[in-house]
């Protein structure tokens, strides 16, 4: 299936690794203008090459941390304009309700939540002037079944599918569309490290770290294993086209079937 991006113009925030990288690959294979962002220059230079030998196409990069205004404003050179802004950027951290301190809830929301706000601020005025553009949250199923263990993380993945809806509102009658994806459990480089450690901790192969992952933290899961990043940029791919424009203020699941609720 031809997904019609060629040539459109894309950035993936936090995109060296995981679902980002997944996600800029797959918009690279389908002849979009990629831009991979990291924080720092080896880590993007790295994706870049990476995406170019996996997949034959050329990608582009920047280095700058999209989760403070500089960072934002330092984008501005490189991209005055974009057709497809996905925020990906994103962090997690296990972390008792008590101990997590106001600086704890304002450094998560300022990178899961506010790198979102300020890059869709800069780049929605120029889509509405053309007309045409796709904004896309990486959120999580922690937004609909908020985890105990990271509560404040929970809270800025529901606080992103408020933003999409929010600004999809804006974008009435236009051929914009503003959606978020809740992903689910994702063998991205975190989890790997997880898995790879607990295996190691416990004396056991990673099968089993995974599989007690799904019978004792997210029992609900119907896929029972850790969906791939590629399985996520599958859909996050999808809404970027143009063939997606049916598509507006919808929190899609990527999530493996952990949300129990069927809407």
């Amino acid at each position: 299936m031809d997904l019609q991006l060629k040539n459109k113009t894309a950035l993936v925030s936090g995109s060296t690794a995981g679902i980002g990288y997944a996600i800029a690959k797959l918009l690279a294979s389908e002849g979009a203008r990629v831009f991979v962002n990291g924080r720092t220059q080896s880590r993007v230079a790295e994706a870049v090459a990476k995406i170019k030998d996996e997949t034959g196409m050329a990608a582009q990069g920047v280095a700058c941390d999209l989760s403070t205004p500089e960072g934002v404003k330092a984008i501005e050179h490189d991209l005055p304009e974009l057709d497809i802004l996905v925020n990906n950027l994103g962090i997690y951290e296990a972390k008792a309700f008590d101990d997590i301190t106001d600086q704890d809830w304002e450094h998560i929301f300022e990178v899961n939540v506010l790198s979102g706000v300020r890059l869709a601020r800069r780049y929605l005025p120029e889509m509405r002037r053309k007309n045409w553009g796709r904004i896309i949250f990486i959120s999580s199923e922690s937004a609909v079944q908020i985890p105990v263990e990271m509560i404040h993380y929970g809270v800025t993945k529901t606080a992103q599918i408020a933003l999409a809806r929010g600004l999809a509102e804006s974008t009435t009658g236009t051929g914009i569309t503003v959606n978020s994806v809740l992903a689910g459990p994702t063998r991205s480089e975190g989890v790997e490290e997880f898995v790879k450690g607990m295996a190691r901790q416990k004396g056991v192969k990673e099968e089993q770290v995974e599989r007690e992952f799904f019978q004792n933290i997210r029992p609900s899961s119907l896929l029972k294993r850790f969906a791939t990043p590629d399985e996520v940029a599958a859909m996050v791919v999808y809404l970027c086209s143009p063939l997606a424009s049916a598509t507006n203020g919808a929190a899609l699941r990527a999530d493996g079937g952990v949300v129990r609720s069927i809407l």
